[in-house]
């Protein structure tokens, strides 16, 4: 019984190992080609892996605001705190909701895509060609996606952080009938660059996160159409684990 408690921690010990050894050595990879990157793919990685998700962030976003509003406006006005509303919206969306969100939203919907098209890429022996022609997959598949979600996050993170606001602004005027110039002049009383500053790093990190484990999964793809839908599975989940997880370590670095 202790024996085989013991040989599975072992198995997963070792498998923990084996990935983060993989992962690191990608990484390395990744920072020594990185200057060999051409714009083309570059911006055609930023346009599919950033622009086209500006919308359903924008969307998670506002309903985050409304709803947040309307859950504090009417604890706060009882207590005679309502000129503070509008502050903590916009800390709130600036330190944690946005980043993070944005990077769940963005997990979902680009992790599964990069993980999708590069095992199948792997499944189908395309990886295998790009080797045999001398190509490196590194330099070709994954550092233009790994700069593109870098790039991308912190913008995203900014257009959501400005409709969580919005969101929260126009719930708190037309819903809990705060005044525009009670909610306005509490973002400016409580609200410091640093709010924003860190919750653009976040988004930096959470880019990171997302762009590695979605290629490590599809690199690391077998067993064909099966696999491919194992790995698109295994990089949503994982990357948003670590997302939360980084997050909190990072809050603790950032505030």
């Amino acid at each position: 019984m202790v024996i085989k408690l013991l040989e599975k921690i072992g198995k997963v010990v070792l498998n923990v190992l084996e990935v983060s050894g993989r992962t690191a050595i990608m990484v390395r990879s990744s920072f020594a080609v990185v200057h060999t990157v051409k714009a083309k793919p570059l911006l055609r990685q930023m346009a599919h892996l950033g622009a086209d998700s500006l919308p359903i962030v924008l969307l998670t976003m506002l309903f985050t605001g409304m709803v947040m509003t309307v859950q504090i406006a009417h604890e706060f006005i009882k207590y005679g705190a309502q000129s503070s509303v509008g502050g903590v919206i916009a800390i709130a969306m600036g330190r944690e909701l946005a980043p993070v969100l944005t990077g769940v939203v963005v997990a979902g919907r680009v992790g599964a895509a990069i993980a999708a098209e590069i095992g199948s890429m792997k499944v189908t022996e395309q990886i295998d060609a790009l080797r045999v022609m001398a190509v490196s997959p590194i330099a070709y598949l994954v550092v233009p996606r790994l700069l593109a979600c870098v790039m991308m996050m912190p913008v995203l993170v900014i257009f959501g952080n400005v409709i969580g606001t919005i969101g929260g602004y126009l719930m708190a005027t037309q819903y809990a009938g705060i005044t525009h110039f009670a909610f306005v002049h509490s973002i400016r009383v409580f609200c410091i660059p640093n709010d924003v500053m860190g919750g653009l790093i976040k988004a930096m990190f959470f880019g990171v996160i997302i762009a590695l484990v979605g290629c490590h999964k599809g690199l690391t793809t077998e067993n064909g159409a099966e696999g491919v839908g194992k790995a698109t599975t295994g990089s949503v989940v994982t990357a948003i684990i670590l997302i939360f997880v980084s997050n909190y370590f990072l809050s603790l670095l950032l505030y």
